[in-house]
């Protein structure tokens, strides 16, 4: 009659994460996109620990989708100009040592682009819409 409680718990997740993105300004929407990297490189990393290749390639895959199709898309090439295309270009680097990481599963691989994206997303963080308001208010 009722799903078990894992199930109900990963719906109700679903749906505050749908929430949170539907209520998301553009900033806090890169964050998010930074978080769910980061969360599929750790699952990957788990799961090469402990020799679950399936799933260790399903996470590395959705990095790499969103690192794609997510950060790298949401570069504006135009008002960016060089800054956005280093970051390009580093989007473009971490998608190629996550692939050789899925197919020479290859740990320091996978820690490498973590760390790329944990120094993104603190630089991100800090430049937040509230914190250069505040900022230029003093």
């Amino acid at each position: 009659m009722f799903g078990s409680f894992p199930n109900r718990a990963a719906s109700y997740a679903q749906v505050g994460v749908e929430t949170g993105v539907s209520t998301a300004d553009p900033h806090s929407l890169i964050l998010m996109l930074f978080d769910g990297a980061i969360l599929s490189i750790s699952r990957a990393t788990a799961a090469l620990d402990s020799n679950d290749i399936a799933v260790k390639g399903q996470s590395i895959s959705k990095a790499i989708d969103i690192i794609g199709n997510g950060l790298k898309a949401s570069l504006d090439q135009d008002a960016g100009g060089e800054l956005a295309a280093r970051l390009a270009a580093l989007y473009d680097y971490m998608c190629d040592r996550l692939l050789y990481a899925n197919l020479h599963n290859n740990r320091p691989a996978l820690d490498e682009v973590l760390g790329l994206l944990n120094s993104l997303r603190e630089a991100w963080q800090a430049i937040a819409p509230e914190a250069a308001t505040s900022a230029s208010a003093t």
